[in-house]
């Protein structure tokens, strides 16, 4: 595959087969990452992946949290909602997933158990938290953005499919807990990474981009 065909391939899959990839392609895919750009070449990044008996354990204890009705409290803020341009397209790709779901505006149930699917994983064989200290200004956090793109170009080009997934750090407590790092770390985001399952509708799903003159500003 060239960069491009890397580019064009990755996607965002929420649905994956039971089938664990092999530690070595894993290992390989984050050696690569390592070799991304940081201020000051700081490298800010912490992650934690589970597998197996570790993720199941980390599986059910978020959902328990939710089952429970235990508000979540992320390390991190987040805008609970965006504005303008943002959220039409925030909403756009909800409405778009949805649909390939079968998921109708006024189905509840059906859009609360779409909810939890994040908290199932996906049904990955892989989970992982993306960690940063607590003491960094969000600036930083760009740092883990970067790292976390070529950590998922990387799987892709090895056949490996992925979804960054800011849902993980809702209950940072959880994978803290059961890892056992630090207070002094905060969970920024996670990602599921596996190989697709195909004859899922969700995987369907295709969101397109804006046209870049939207985005960029050139001036001579």
């Amino acid at each position: 595959m060239t960069f491009e065909d890397v580019l064009k391939a990755r996607r965002s899959v929420r649905g994956f087969l039971d089938k664990p990839v092999p530690r070595e392609i894993i290992t390989r895919a984050f050696d690569l990452a390592q070799l991304s750009p940081s201020n000051s070449n700081i490298q800010p990044w912490q992650v934690f992946v589970a597998s197996g008996k570790v993720k199941d354990t980390i599986r059910e204890q978020l959902l328990a949290e939710i089952t429970a009705g235990n508000v979540n409290q992320p390390d991190f803020s987040y805008p609970g909602r965006f504005e303008n341009v943002y959220r039409t397209r925030q909403v756009d790709c909800a409405v778009a997933m949805y649909n390939e779901m079968g998921i109708a505006r006024d189905d509840k149930v059906g859009r609360l158990n779409a909810m939890l699917r994040n908290f199932e994983f996906f049904d990955a064989p892989h989970i992982a938290f993306f960690c940063m200290e607590k003491s960094f200004p969000t600036t930083v956090a760009v740092d883990l953005g970067i790292y976390a793109q070529t950590l998922m170009l990387a799987f892709t080009a090895m056949g490996v499919s992925s979804c960054a997934m800011g849902s993980m750090r809702s209950y940072p407590n959880v994978p803290r807990a059961v890892f056992g790092f630090g207070d002094n770390l905060g969970v920024l985001f996670g990602m599921t990474f596996g190989y697709e399952d195909t004859t899922l509708p969700v995987n369907r799903l295709r969101m397109g981009r804006r046209p870049f003159e939207e985005c960029v500003t050139f001036k001579e």
